[in-house]
């Protein structure tokens, strides 16, 4: 059995630090860091239409390159991240990267900048999820540990209050999330867009001079089961 590193697909330690840095030096306040890339790209890899690079390519980088090599490496490293993760999805290896946050007993995993970064992966294809989830409570299930992971974090808000999860139920949610993303995936395989949800995708929406239109993942009820 081959391990996880060995695959071509898949970025290493010295890689993925490598990427780290390059987010760390070059992303403002608000800008997605590798978790929040990961997790962008993961909501892409299953989610129902293909997004290509320069669509998905602006959430992530915000500034030229210094030179040549750097962005030949840069997107290098962001694609082979890219592609890692159907191909682990594939073999049931898929884990979500995620960031630390420092608490007064010390380090503790944080699942807030995938969710952040999952939600403008589904932000970019907005109606067609929207439509769906709203049509059918089946993916709005399938999505339930990312979804309570998400408004625990603060990253989409829900009409009703909810208690925060313990540490257990933290766990718990995070341990299913490779499990969310095979169900989703196959989800979308086997109920594909149809052909009026992606017409509807590409209609223009009427401009509006009061439009306060904000990212689905703040907007109440849409997102909470």
């Amino acid at each position: 059995m081959t391990t996880k590193t060995e695959w071509p697909s898949s970025l290493d330690d010295n890689e993925l630090d490598e990427l780290d840095r390059y987010l760390r030096a070059h992303t403002g306040e608000g800008d997605l860091l590798l978790d929040g890339v990961h997790g962008l790209l993961s909501a892409l890899a299953v989610g129902p239409l293909l997004v290509l690079p320069e669509e998905w390519l602006p959430e992530v980088l915000h500034e030229p390159f210094a030179d040549e090599d750097e962005g030949n490496r840069v997107l290098a490293l962001l694609a082979k991240l890219n592609d890692s993760i159907s191909a682990e999805l594939d073999v049931d290896a898929y884990e979500p990267i995620l960031g630390e946050v420092e608490l007064e007993t010390g380090p503790m995993l944080s699942a807030a900048g995938w969710c952040e970064g999952f939600s403008r992966g589904i932000d970019l294809r907005a109606s067609l999820w929207e439509n769906r989830l709203s049509e059918d409570p089946q993916l709005m299930e399938l999505l339930g540990p990312v979804m309570a992971l998400a408004v625990d974090e603060g990253i989409l808000s829900a009409d009703t209050e909810f208690e925060k999860l313990s540490d257990d139920e933290y766990d718990e949610c995070l341990s299913q999330v490779p499990a969310v993303l095979g169900a989703v995936n196959q989800y979308w395989q086997a109920k594909p867009a149809t052909e009026a949800e992606v017409e509807a995708m590409v209609q223009p929406v009427p401009e509006s001079k009061d439009d306060d239109s904000t990212p689905p993942r703040q907007r109440s009820g849409h997102w909470v089961h």
